[in-house]
């Protein structure tokens, strides 16, 4: 008697489980009609336990696409056809007919008998031919669209770019500077006053680190080439230094060095030949009476350097003055009395020093062409054979093309007023603008005691608020200076040494001495408040006060 199988079991109590086909993917391609479609086998009742391999698998050289990929084509063919139309569900009518929403049990009875004009497709069956041509036209819309979009970059990429044409500064590769040097003049710390452009400093640094390379070499009876003080610079700074920034130097500061081309000098390189002509500098300093050879000392490197920034705050104060004069009204400042930049200035959009022209090596004449050897060899020639060349060289000289005439710059435009300003009447506009250049004047010519002062008043109402509670916590009539000015130092939200404060605390006492007084007895000084005064009032008045200086 054969052994039962535990499998036997399941198959007498549920005898039509093993009687239907094994559940297959379906293949996602388009057979051709001379392959039918593979039926899946039934286990028969003496087969393997394990489960038997479809049949439909796809074959190596036509793969079947992921049910990932398949989704993606049927929400994009969904996408396509707008959101009027809605993805048939198991429960829709139209779910039947769709491979995609078909119900496990129909799929199992359907597969075996698909023929090959049935099998499933990746557009839904339900496609008018209106839909379809939607879907066409607005792709040929996209298409056109994206043209479109390719004509007007490839404009955009031929046209100069903006910086330029407005004139501002480039860099070396034409790309606009970084923010550093274009908002260098606005990061400097302390008051505001004749800040120099980040190039001109730059410049300035270089003139110092060459001054002490050729004062080094000039002091050791040296001869000053450009080669070792390029090298030397370099290191100093790194930073590229070339014949150009020596002769923006030279533009700057003219009587600092005289320049000259030399040969013969020794170099020790391999690169450089004894006959070579080489720039030479030698820096001009004032021979005094008795001195055999005048040394570039400390002193005067430190004068030359003064001198030199001078020199670049005088370039700057010219284009500061064309500024002022094409502001509407026109402002004219002393030179005297300017203490700083107008505030729409762009200081660090001022132009580049140009290089001043350094000597070159002289020209050694060298015969490139035939037409210069016949020129040099003509006093060998007879007569006859010198006329005969030289109207052969007339006739095939060709005349100079004329040039073209310039043409007329266009005249200015006048200056339209803004679409804001319309209706307004040209004699507000007018008053409007004197006062604020009136204001701009007065800024510009403040001098720094009064910058100080002005600073200190803008402090005294926080500082009158925090000298009080000291004087209601402490519930003292008097306090001493030192004591005062230390709570006040620690209590104040900027930080400020004792000896700022105290100076503070005077000007507060010669402003209100009604409400704080200072009294000296003996070696302190002793400040005493009223506390019972209007807190709301001081402060008050303390702003009324500093605006009433800072318009003056």
């Amino acid at each position: 008697m054969a052994q039962c199988r535990l499998t036997d079991f399941f198959a007498r109590r549920r005898p039509g489980l093993r009687d239907k086909p094994t559940r297959t993917k379906p293949a996602w391609r388009t057979p051709s009609p001379a392959k039918p479609a593979p039926r899946a086998p039934a286990p028969g009742p003496g087969s393997s336990r394990k489960r038997a391999r479809s049949p439909a698998e796809p074959t190596r050289d036509e793969p079947a696409p992921p049910a990932r990929r398949r989704l993606r084509l049927v929400l994009w063919f969904h996408h396509l056809r707008g959101p009027s139309h809605q993805v048939p569900g198991p429960s829709s009518p139209a779910a039947a007919d769709s491979p995609e929403y078909s119900s496990p049990q129909s799929t199992k009875t359907k597969k075996a008998t698909l023929s090959a004009s049935q099998r499933p497709c990746l557009v839904p069956s339900k496609v008018t031919l209106s839909e379809l041509k939607s879907c066409l036209q607005r792709a040929q819309e996209l298409g056109a669209r994206v043209q479109e979009l390719k004509a007007s970059a490839q404009k955009n990429a031929g046209e100069p770019s903006a910086p330029e044409d407005r004139g501002h500064p480039a860099g070396l590769c034409g790309e606009e500077m970084p923010a550093y040097q274009r908002f260098h003049a606005l990061a400097q710390p302390g008051p505001p006053g004749l800040v120099l452009p980040y190039k001109y400093q730059v410049l300035a640094e270089m003139f110092r680190s060459m001054d002490t390379i050729v004062s080094m070499l000039y002091n050791r009876s040296e001869t000053v080439t450009f080669t070792k003080v390029k090298q030397g610079v370099q290191d100093m700074m790194r930073k590229r230094f070339e014949e150009r920034n020596v002769g923006q130097i030279k533009t700057v500061y003219p009587g600092s060095y005289r320049f000259r081309q030399e040969r013969y000098i020794p170099t020790f390189k391999d690169g450089v030949r004894r006959s070579d002509y080489q720039l030479t500098i030698e820096p001009l300093l004032d021979q005094q009476a008795g001195s055999a050879a005048p040394q570039l000392t400390a002193s005067h490197l430190l004068q030359r350097r003064q001198v030199f920034s001078q020199k670049l705050v005088a370039r700057v104060r010219e284009h500061h003055r064309a500024f002022l004069a094409s502001l509407n009204p026109p402002m004219e400042v002393p030179e005297d009395q300017l203490t700083r930049w107008h505030p729409r200035f762009n200081v660090d959009e001022v132009p580049d020093v140009e290089p001043a022209e350094l000597p070159q090596p002289p020209a050694v004449e060298k015969l490139a062409s035939a037409q210069e050897v016949l020129a040099r060899a003509r006093s060998l020639m007879s007569p006859r054979m010198e006329k005969a060349l030289s109207d052969l060289a007339q006739r095939t000289a060709q005349p100079s093309s004329p040039q073209p005439p310039s043409p007329a710059l266009p005249a200015t435009p006048p200056a339209t007023p803004p679409a804001a300003l319309k209706g307004v009447s040209q004699a507000l506009l007018e008053r409007v603008r004197a006062k604020e250049a009136q204001q701009q004047l007065a800024r510009m010519t403040r001098r720094p005691e009064h910058e100080q002062r002005l600073q200190r008043l803008e402090r005294l109402p926080e500082l009158a608020r925090v000298l009080r509670s000291i004087f209601v916590s402490e519930r003292k009539p008097a306090l001493t200076m030192e004591v005062a000015c230390a709570r006040m130092a620690g209590s104040y939200r900027a930080a400020m040494s004792p000896g700022e404060m105290e100076k503070h605390v005077q000007l507060l006492s010669e402003l209100l001495p009604d409400w704080l007084s200072l009294h000296r007895i003996r070696t302190d000084t002793y400040v005493k408040l009223d506390k019972a005064a209007d807190l709301a009032g001081v402060m008050a008045q303390l702003a009324r006060l500093a605006r009433a200086e800072e318009a003056l």
